[in-house]
């Protein structure tokens, strides 16, 4: 699917026995921008899957907003429930720079199409807490990006390394499909979603 900056694709399974998949995403436009963001509701089941749902709800109102404080409105709206953990990068079209903040262990990774001298992939730093619970310190990371930088996201049911053996040139979809068939550990709800930066809006 392409949405104004980016090309996305996104591939979840629940864990067996549980009607409910806990874990949810977000792809967002807003003026000059796009938010995608990963929410891991705590546990599974059925009240992992409502404070994921509050959570998305909360994104989709402010996604314009800077990360820190959409974090901060969130945990606001899930003092009620388990909480979540969350992940979530802003695109911004004019400023040609991601910002993106995690609070949990949903990880994130941006594998550069060109490296122009630096890394070939950055981690996102992820901050201990629970968003409707404990709140960290929130501070943004800002990375400047290139059209065909991927950012690829996934919840803790998609076990570590997802992203280093996954070739380059795969459209977004068939690259979470992928990692979800190689990569899913069958112990918790799995989600990934991978969104490409095509440079421009729509």
């Amino acid at each position: 699917m392409t949405t104004g900056l980016v090309e996305w694709g996104v591939t979840a399974a629940a864990l067996t026995g549980q009607a409910e998949n806990g874990d949810a995403y977000v792809v967002e436009p807003f003026a000059d921008g796009i938010l995608v963001a990963v929410v891991d509701g705590l546990g599974h089941g059925r009240e992992a899957a409502a404070a994921a749902r509050l959570a998305v709800a909360t994104l989709r109102r402010y996604p314009f907003e800077p990360l820190p404080v959409l974090f901060s409105r969130c945990h606001e709206s899930l003092r009620q429930t388990r909480g979540v953990v969350l992940s979530a990068a802003s695109f911004h079209a004019r400023e040609r720079t991601m910002a993106w903040l995690g609070v949990g262990n949903v990880e994130g990774n941006l594998r550069r199409a060109s490296p122009r001298g630096g890394p070939a992939a950055e981690a996102l730093v992820l901050s201990r807490g629970v968003v409707g619970s404990h709140l960290p310190p929130l501070e943004a990371g800002v990375l400047t990006v290139h059209p065909g930088d991927t950012l690829i996201v996934a919840t803790d049911g998609i076990r570590r390394g997802f992203a280093e053996d996954l070739p380059r040139a795969v459209p977004p979809q068939r690259a979470a499909d992928l990692i979800l068939a190689r990569y899913r550990s069958g112990t918790d709800d799995a989600l990934v979603l991978v969104a490409r930066y095509l440079g421009g809006m729509s």
